[in-house]
């Protein structure tokens, strides 16, 4: 087939550390989910390019317990495989619990209770040699290695470690593979930052001893002037017609010094093995946002930029913090509306809220949606949220201010947080709902208010880097939400979403520098 050009990231936004497996024709992908619920999402494609959603492994609350986590804690760095017509998935819960096992007969679920394993590290890997043996591989200074029972997470063999890596510091994401007479280990070393790198070793043995390939790194892009950076965490897949493929992490940042706001995202590259037993990646260890692929189907339908909320449930994309909380949100009680009825936590809490929220995937967009909420507290709150953690965040909405109805523009950025604006809002018009946006492009979030989407008014601005990894710290990305708050107590009444939209907008090129 005739290759064709694809688009870098192949899944934007905040989706790091991918793991894929392929059963015949079709691919399925999962990456970490840290303090979010349902954890562990879970794509599916059938080129490799196209990745649609098609539900998340952890979905009920005794699955995972997310409460009191930290932001960048959680779930972290899973694998998938598959193994005589089941669904594997293994990752840690930072939460105390270590790692786990969930499996299922298909890859949308429903998942099982997690199984637990007692080995050491994090960012565990199973592989299931042709005898039937399972090995499990976590990084702890290296790949740390043993044999378990797949089914009872029981030790067979006690951990050992088999490679070290290359010298890079944070060894870790290790996955363990055979090709023909060989097992190959492929490390993340670098830590994951902008010394991210790909390196990998083979044995005759699944024990060792490895020999490094001499052109370690495979992938990086370290010191290497790139719109990708921080390229590493990577897994391999090969296709039906015989070609190899590497799904890796990696960040677009923006500005200067360089930060990223979207997260870490995932990222396909061509692979191809070579004379000396080891791979080529890409462009002699280098990718590029606009690669070529012979796998490519025709593109699936572009999700609607409006959700009406008339379904009986969410749509996949959106996630919430730490949990469901099923009380505080519903779509049947007032059909075609999202309700939120706000709790006592906030937005600065590591908690729960009443919050509902997806991804930012894109630099240059359009958030907007219609509320309808009657504060009676100059304590009580809702609105549209653009969120990094709990101590960096941007929110416009609705309360009272002096016991009138106003709307709010609040930044918060580490310890200071301000309401650098403030529009009144008369009673009618909070009765009958405003319309509140955020129009986002590389540098910049602008918050507007209106009564219809073709009358808004500027409230002001904040600048994206301040929600970025390299400020806010930790590893997620970018997250838009709708949110309620009684700030202390529960509000008295509901907050009603009438709809929410997602427009993808033209990006202006980047500056050089």
């Amino acid at each position: 087939m005739t290759a064709k050009p694809y688009q870098n990231p192949v899944i934007a936004g905040f989706h790091p550390d991918p793991s894929v497996c392929r059963v015949g024709n079709d691919y399925y992908l999962v990456c970490s989910s840290f303090e979010y619920f349902p954890g562990i999402p879970v794509f599916h494609s059938h080129d490799l390019v196209h990745w649609t959603p098609i539900g998340s492994c952890l979905t009920r609350a005794e699955q995972m317990s997310l409460d009191g986590c930290p932001a960048s804690g959680g779930i972290w760095a899973p694998t998938i495989r598959h193994h005589r017509g089941e669904f594997f998935v293994t990752s840690t819960n930072t939460q105390g619990q270590g790692n786990f096992i969930v499996r299922a007969s298909h890859p949308a679920g429903p998942w099982s209770n997690p199984v637990w394993v007692e080995q050491p590290g994090i960012d565990p890997s199973l592989f299931f040699d042709d005898d039937g043996t399972v090995f499990y591989t976590t990084g702890d200074g290296g790949a740390l290695q043993s044999i378990i029972d797949v089914d009872t997470g029981k030790l067979l063999r006690e951990p050992v470690r088999v490679w070290s890596g290359t010298g890079g510091q944070y060894p870790e994401g290790p996955h363990l593979l055979r090709r023909g007479p060989w097992y190959y280990m492929l490390l993340a070393e670098g830590g994951t930052e902008h010394g991210h790198m790909v390196t990998m070793a083979r044995s005759p043995s699944p024990w060792g001893p490895f020999e490094a390939c001499s052109r370690n790194p495979l992938l990086t892009h370290r010191s290497w002037k790139s719109p990708i950076q921080m390229t590493g965490h990577a897994d391999i897949v090969e296709a039906p017609d015989g070609s190899a493929w590497m799904v890796f992490l990696a960040t677009r940042p923006n500005g200067y010094p360089p930060c990223c706001h979207l997260g870490r995202e995932t990222f396909l590259a061509p692979m191809r093995w070579v004379d000396d037993g080891f791979p080529v990646v890409g462009n002699d260890g280098r990718v590029a946002l606009q690669m070529e692929s012979s796998l490519l189907r025709p593109s699936p339908t572009r999700a609607p930029v409006r959700d009406d909320f008339n379904g009986p449930e969410l749509a996949l994309v959106w996630n919430f913090l730490r949990g469901s909380a099923s009380d505080t949100w519903s779509l049947v009680e007032r059909p075609g509306w999202l309700r939120l009825r706000g709790n006592a936590k906030t937005l600065d809490d590591a908690a729960t809220p009443a919050w509902v929220g997806r991804r930012q995937q894109h630099f240059a967009v359009a958030i907007r949606t219609r509320l309808q909420f009657c504060a009676t507290t100059d304590g009580e709150e809702a609105g549209l949220v653009v969120r990094m953690n709990e101590t960096h965040h941007y929110e416009i909405f609705v309360t009272r201010r002096a016991g009138e109805p106003c709307v709010v523009l609040r930044r918060r950025i580490g310890s200071l947080a301000a309401e650098t604006a403030r529009q009144p809002l008369g009673a009618q018009a909070q009765a009958a709902g405003v319309v509140l946006a955020v129009t986002a492009d590389r540098d910049t979030y602008t918050f507007s208010v209106g009564s219809e989407v073709e009358r808004l008014i500027s409230l002001g601005s904040g600048e994206s880097r301040y929600l970025s990894t390299e400020v806010a710290g930790g590893f997620t990305g970018v997250y838009v939400a709708l949110y309620a708050t009684g700030s202390g107590a529960p509000c008295r009444g509901p907050a009603d979403f009438d709809w929410f939209d997602y427009e993808v907008l033209e990006e202006a090129a980047p500056a050089a520098r």
